[in-house]
């Protein structure tokens, strides 16, 4: 290990190879779960650097662990006595291309920062969730972030038209693409993007960028149950041509454990709600976003016509219309502040977990037996991504024992099994779902993979121990 640190140092010089104390900054993940301490952190600032690195590593069978924003959810950047290599200091977006509608940006660009450059060209990048304003582009590209916005724009992968990719051995892989259209081969573009770091280290990524919507309209609403909240969704696609951005559904729960974080907040509405919605369209054409003579908005009134038509029906059972940004952004502050609500109601058995949507009902009707079987004193907090299915499911038992979580964990697996889902949405498997992924994962599957990983990093130098199961 001594000998490959002083290559690292010849190859970064010895401000860029961090140890000791210096490391305190990579020695835990955004959770608080996973502590760790490094043997050393690589700070890059190119890819040939990185390529340099991982020709050292692969040479002396040395493991790195590469690490980006370090926002993730399930340990997979733990490091303890590993070599890591950090992303942030390739943080350029190198170009913006309104004409083609891509980004052009390295690895360590931070999302938000992104979403700045893009507004400034009157574009989006759509990918949005809690963390843009520290998760980068290697860290998302490599979990294929979901988050709020995936009924319309799509995950991660949809997201993007190409890569730069570092192997395990050094040789750099261009798939810089900027086509839409491409059948030369298998898409070595999407083995990349969600393997976690596995199989190679992006550096690099052109990413799809879209029109700035012109107005939104955004909307919390009380429903009956999750079918009458399909409805609606359905129905909002329909009259808008497909313009829902936003579908989220907060449980009792989670409007509860917010009012105890923040109890200057205002409540969504004056009663309680079993099934509260964020729901939120937008318009990018100048009929549907230009204020009238009377000043109102087309597309806000044709949410605020929608809602007030289902309520006079008693499909709905409340509804508040945001009039002006301050209380758009209330709404979103709301449910972007998930991850503090979570850890601050105490311990808990965290999953993300996906179904159809039709069937998130029924998995929320099987699952919360189970878990009063185990613990009647449980109560759980559900937000979830309900236009695309994806539940964070979230369990606070009386007293959390690893006998306990295990417990809860396995009877999630069973009813996302028998519904035939994902036990993984958009987090990663990391460390925390390596066990689910052994019990879980179609063996066949679970068998390819590794052959995969075998196959291009036979010397299991990158981020080992984590996502892919080691074969028995």
């Amino acid at each position: 290990m001594t000998d490959s640190l002083d290559q690292f140092r010849d190859a970064l010089g010895e401000a860029y190879v961090l140890t000791g104390a210096d490391c305190a900054k990579w020695s835990k993940d955004w959770t608080g779960k996973y502590t760790f301490t490094p043997r050393a952190v690589l700070r890059p600032a190119n890819t040939a650097e990185v390529s340099a690195i991982l020709s050292i590593a692969n040479t002396t069978r040395t493991p790195i662990v590469p690490v980006s924003g370090n926002t993730g959810l399930t340990g997979g950047t733990y490091a303890q006595d590993t070599v890591m290599m950090s992303m942030d200091r390739m943080n350029a977006i190198r170009e913006i291309r309104a004409d083609g509608r891509i980004a052009i940006v390295e690895a360590g660009v931070v999302l938000s920062a992104i979403h700045d450059a893009a507004a400034e060209a009157d574009l989006i990048f759509p990918l949005t969730f809690g963390a843009r304003g520290t998760t980068m582009v290697g860290g998302f590209l490599s979990t294929n972030a979901g988050g709020v916005n995936v009924v319309r724009y799509g995950n991660t992968r949809d997201l993007v038209m190409g890569i730069e990719v570092v192997l395990p051995d050094g040789r750099i892989m261009d798939l810089m693409s900027e086509l839409h259209k491409d059948n030369s081969g298998l898409n070595l573009r999407h083995l990349i993007i969600g393997a976690e770091g596995q199989l190679g280290v992006i550096t690099a990524a052109v990413l799809k960028l879209h029109p700035k919507p012109r107005a939104y309209a955004t909307a919390m609403v009380a429903m009956p149950s999750l079918p009458d909240a399909l409805d609606l969704l359905n129905r909002l696609q329909e009259i808008t041509s497909g313009g829902v951005e936003a579908f989220e559904f907060m449980s009792r729960g989670y409007i509860a454990g917010h009012a105890q974080l923040f109890p200057d907040a205002r409540s969504p509405f004056d009663a309680d709600h079993e099934i509260n919605i964020m729901v939120e369209i937008a318009a990018t054409a100048e009929r549907d976003a230009t204020p009238l003579e009377d000043g109102s908005i087309p597309l806000v009134t044709l949410l605020e016509d929608t809602l007030g038509a289902m309520l006079d029906a008693g499909q709905i059972l409340d509804a508040t219309v945001a009039t002006n940004e301050a209380q758009r952004a209330e709404m979103w502050a709301r449910r972007e502040a998930a991850g503090e609500v979570a850890f601050h109601l105490g311990p808990f058995v965290n999953t993300d977990v996906c179904v159809p949507v039709h069937l998130v009902e029924t998995f929320l009707a099987e699952v919360r037996p189970r878990m009063a079987q185990i613990d009647a004193a449980a109560h759980d907090v559900v937000v979830c991504h309900l236009g695309d299915g994806n539940v964070h499911y979230t369990v606070y038992p009386e007293t959390l024992t690893p006998e306990i979580e295990e417990r809860m964990t396995e009877a999630v697996e069973d009813v996302v099994e028998d519904l035939r889902g994902s036990f993984s949405a958009e987090h990663g498997v990391g460390l925390s779902k390596l066990g689910t992924m052994r019990r879980r994962k179609d063996p066949v599957a679970l068998s390819v993979m590794q052959s995969i990983k075998r196959t291009m990093d036979p010397n299991n130098i990158l981020n080992p121990g984590k996502m892919i199961p080691p074969v028995n």
